[in-house]
C-alpha cells in the first residue's frame, strides 16, 4: 500500500499528463515565477503525515545554446515511511526562456524497491525527444511542437488565463509517452492551509487518459487548488484512487525577492 508514493508524482503528471494546456503568449508576458522562487509542501495520505515535496525556481540556464528556466522538484517520506517505503526523488527541467517548450528533463527517482535515473534530450529541430533510463538504449518519441515535460508544464499553466468554466488542452510527454488531455476550472473557493487564507480556482484534469492507480478505480479523482491572482501558485492538491486519499498543502513560500508568503494572501 506505500505504492502511494508513486503519487508524489501526480504533484505533476496527473496534473498534467492528464491534462494540460494553451500558454497565452508567454513570451510577450511577464512570468509570475522568476529564479528564487520556492514552494514548501507538506504531504499526508489520509491523515497520516507521509512526507515533503518542494517545488523551486533555480538560477537561469543555457541549454542547446538557448537560455533556459531552471525547475526543480524535490520529495521525501518522512521517518516513519522510511521504514516500508523509502522515497527520495528529485525531478530537473529545463524550458526556454520564452517557455514555448521543454528542452531537457531528467528523473532522479529512489521509491520502494524502484530504481530509475531518467533523461530527455529534445530535439526540436527534428522534433523529437530522445529517453535513456540509466544504460538502456535510447528511446525516440515524436513530438507535437509546443510540448512540455511534465514539470516545466506546471510551469506553464501559471501563465494562462483561469476562470471559471474554461477548458484547456495540450500535448505533453515524459520522454516515452505523448498525451493529450483536458484541464477544467471548475469553482471558486477561499481555502486555509498552513500557508495562510487564499482566494482560490478549483481545477480538475480529465483522467480517462492516466495510467497507474487511477485507472483501477472508475470514480478517482484529482482536483487543485491555485490562487485566483496572477501568480496561480499552487495551495492544495487532492487525490481519491484505489490506495486511499493523498493531500498536498501548501506550507510556506519564498519569492525570488524574498518577500514573505503573507504579502500573497488575498486582501492584504
Amino acid at each position: 500500500m506505500f505504492r502511494l508514493f508513486g503519487l508524489i508524482n501526480i504533484f505533476l503528471y496527473f496534473f498534467i499528463a492528464s491534462g494540460s494546456f494553451n500558454p497565452v503568449m508567454a513570451e510577450e508576458m511577464v512570468h509570475p515565477f522568476q529564479p528564487g522562487e520556492k514552494m514548501h509542501y507538506t504531504l499526508k495520505w489520509g491523515v497520516m503525515s507521509a512526507g515533503e515535496a518542494t517545488l523551486e525556481v533555480h538560477d537561469m540556464d543555457v541549454i542547446q545554446g538557448v537560455e533556459a528556466y531552471h525547475f526543480v522538484m524535490t520529495a521525501r517520506s518522512n521517518s516513519f515511511i522510511d521504514v516500508f517505503f523509502k522515497v527520495r526523488d528529485r525531478i530537473d527541467s529545463y524550458a526556454d526562456a520564452g517557455m514555448n517548450h521543454s528542452l531537457y528533463y531528467k528523473k532522479d527517482q529512489h521509491e520502494g524497491k524502484t530504481r530509475r535515473n531518467i533523461k530527455v534530450d529534445f530535439d526540436w529541430e527534428k522534433n523529437e525527444s530522445i529517453y535513456i533510463n540509466f544504460d538502456t538504449e535510447p528511446k525516440v518519441v515524436s513530438l507535437i511542437p509546443g510540448s512540455f515535460d511534465p514539470l516545466a508544464a506546471f510551469y506553464s499553466i501559471r501563465l494562462l488565463d483561469l476562470q471559471d468554466g474554461k477548458e484547456f488542452s495540450k500535448a505533453v510527454t515524459d520522454g516515452q509517452k505523448n498525451r493529450t488531455g483536458i484541464l477544467r476550472v471548475t469553482g471558486q473557493k477561499k481555502i486555509t492551509v498552513a500557508a495562510g487564507t487564499f482566494d482560490t480556482l478549483l481545477l480538475e484534469p480529465d483522467l480517462q487518459q492516466v495510467e497507474g492507480v487511477f485507472s483501477k478505480k472508475q470514480k478517482a479523482k484529482i482536483k487543485l487548488w491555485v490562487t485566483n491572482d496572477e501568480r496561480r501558485l499552487l495551495v492544495k492538491l487532492k487525490s481519491k484512487a484505489v490506495v486511499g486519499s493523498f493531500v498536498a498543502e501548501l506550507v510556506s513560500f519564498e519569492e525570488h525577492d524574498s518577500t514573505k508568503l503573507s504579502q500573497l494572501e488575498k486582501g492584504e
